[in-house]
């Protein structure tokens, strides 16, 4: 359990119990005391309020009203946010709009300098299009969690990425590709990469893709993906 998820998982432990020991929580999370103790102050200095009352019957309290006064969300899962509601509203199947467009709003305000232009950067990688009807989408299978981690780091940094990747006759091959862009073409998952080895771009399906994998190195130059005349930005939907 990475620092982030163990926090979380102290929080939501506070708000169910109510009131809780430094032991029951390090139980809970399998953490030493002393772990829990640094992530209690951690989430402390980040606005939630933690009271601690020593001795018998006593124990730590999250006030109920307590709310974080920084953001903790990842590039990554801010992007995950976005490109759900600009996919949907793409799809022209967004209720609510307004009151996600104003939740978004919130969050991009939030971010600190340095994570607002990474996601910038992100999201200008990104296309919506739309499908042929002659595509089979039957084997439409489960897409792996940890792409869009993989991909944040691949992009953002210009890194070549690895995988492992299932065509449509099922057959296992292992890929090693630039990564240029991600498109959706509901309910369809992209990327788009150059590919050194068949010198040309490729469209890999991203429920296709498993095993993702980061290859330090040289970062490679970007290139201009030909996108057919009905693929746009996805910041053409992300307002």
């Amino acid at each position: 359990m990475n620092t982030r998820t163990r926090q979380d998982a102290i929080v939501r432990s506070l708000r169910r119990t109510g009131t809780s020991t430094v032991a029951e929580l390090a139980a809970e999370v399998g953490a030493s005391r002393r772990t829990i103790l640094r992530d209690l102050s951690a989430l402390r200095d980040e606005g939630f309020v933690i009271h601690s009352e020593p001795g018998r019957g006593g124990g730590l309290q999250l006030d109920p009203q307590s709310v974080q006064t920084t953001t903790r969300l990842s590039i990554a899962e801010v992007f995950a946010l976005l490109i759900s509601v600009a996919s949907m509203r793409a799809a022209g199947s967004l209720p609510f709009s307004g009151l996600a467009d104003a939740g978004l709003a919130k969050i991009e305000k939030a971010l600190p300098p340095d994570k607002l232009r990474g996601l910038r950067r992100f999201l200008d990688c990104l296309y919506v299009g739309q499908l042929s009807p002659k595509v089979d989408i039957s084997n439409l299978g489960a897409m792996d969690p940890a792409l869009l981690p993989a991909f944040e780091s691949a992009f953002l940094n210009q890194l070549h990425l690895r995988f492992r990747y299932r065509d449509a006759k099922g057959v296992m091959t292992s890929r090693e590709v630039e990564p240029q862009a991600m498109l959706i073409l509901p309910p369809l998952w992209y990327l788009v990469a150059w590919d050194p080895a068949r010198e040309d771009f490729r469209h890999f399906r991203m429920d296709r893709i498993s095993q993702p994998e980061i290859i330090d190195g040289f970062p490679f130059q970007r290139r201009h993906v030909p996108f057919e005349d009905h693929v746009r930005p996805i910041r053409d939907f992300s307002r």
